[in-house]
């Protein structure tokens, strides 16, 4: 009985959390300026990003943006692991606007209430350029099909904001 009881808190816990991320993203691609463009093809952006991405990211992400291990679950402390960059991850569902916005005021900033992340804000550490650099350096190693999955979810968001 008790076992029953502990996996029907569990699954509440984890439905709350996700409704909870699916409201956040609904806010925060509502929310985003969709004026930020990520520049994965240009060569000098991304070499530029990857020093950035090494210097600032890699200690949590990964070198080869694999993430920490069981990103999904959350730690002792109530915060989740870092997410994987690549394809494996949640980083291309999101657009660029909100990814800038991410790593600028950093998730706890973004998402607002009570939410805590080791992640930090990066504003007053990287320019902005900076941040659209290693940006655009993350999205210059996924695969072409996410990409253009990845370029579809900015031109939603566009039209969203244009029709505000």
């Amino acid at each position: 009985m008790a076992r029953r009881g502990a996996i029907i808190w569990s699954l509440a816990a984890v439905g709350t959390v996700m409704l909870g991320g699916a409201a956040w993203l609904w806010w925060a691609a509502e929310n985003a300026d969709a004026t930020i463009r990520l520049t994965p093809d240009d060569a000098q952006t991304v070499a530029a990003g990857e020093a950035v991405y090494k210097e600032y990211c890699a200690q949590c992400h990964g070198p080869n943006l694999k993430g920490q291990a069981d990103w999904r679950e959350r730690l002792p402390s109530g915060r989740l692991p870092a997410p994987p960059h690549d394809r494996t991850g949640h980083t291309w569902h999101h657009p660029d606007a909100q990814l800038f916005d991410l790593t600028k005021r950093g998730p706890a900033a973004v998402v607002g209430g009570d939410y805590e992340s080791d992640m930090p804000a990066y504003a007053g550490t990287l320019t902005d350029d900076e941040i659209v650099a290693v940006l655009s350096y993350i999205k210059s190693t996924w695969p072409p099909a996410v990409r253009r999955r990845h370029d579809d979810i900015n031109q939603r968001a566009d039209q969203r904001s244009m029709q505000r």
